[in-house]
């Protein structure tokens, strides 16, 4: 029962903080260390979809090493890919599991199980966010909605600052076309 009071308060926190935020880099950020914190695991990465190359781009992780995230290309294709058509995927055993793209990457920087969700927004799929634990780990369903919930928050979230600067830039540009038009007259 208390795991869960922490989690309905880190989800109250997390989207306090994400509702003032219209910076998609603080988004992410406090969501990968709200979800690290609220679960006590060994890390959270949230990654964007590069639809060009199909290759998951990390926008912000959490106890994770910087050797493990910059250990090479993430497939979309590979790692992991039925958490991106079929919804949540939970790996208990990454050393025995063919879905893990980099195996020995996760051994070595001792990772034991994934949760990974994916980041959906009106239909359209933005990425995906994942948990990294050191311990092999049962994740039960109130994990995977927490983890879900927050993932779809902050993918809306990060939609919508996307939304904001760009309309922010197109009214600036109108601006600026108005000053030089007033300036021509």
């Amino acid at each position: 029962m208390k795991k869960e009071l922490i989690n309905y308060e880190t989800f109250i926190n997390i989207t306090k903080s994400i509702s003032h935020s219209k910076i998609p880099e603080e988004i992410v950020l406090m969501t990968v260390d709200g979800i690290k914190n609220a679960l006590d695991v060994k890390g959270c990465a949230l990654f964007l979809i590069n639809k060009k190359s199909q290759e998951l781009e990390i926008a912000a992780s959490f106890g994770l090493s910087d050797e493990y995230i910059n250990k090479g290309p993430l497939s979309a294709m590979q790692s992991i890919a039925d958490s991106l058509k079929d919804g949540p995927v939970a790996i208990y055993d990454v050393s025995d599991d063919p879905r893990i793209q980099y195996p020995e990457a996760a051994r070595k920087e001792g990772i034991a199980s994934i949760l990974s969700v994916p980041i959906i927004v009106g239909g359209r799929l933005l990425g995906a966010l994942r948990v990294y634990t050191a311990e092999p780990w049962e994740f039960t369903l109130s994990d995977v909605n927490f983890v879900q919930a927050l993932a779809q928050f902050a993918g809306m979230a990060i939609d919508m600052c996307r939304m904001y600067q760009g309309q922010k830039e197109a009214v600036d540009v109108l601006k600026r076309m108005r000053e030089a038009n007033i300036a021509r007259t």
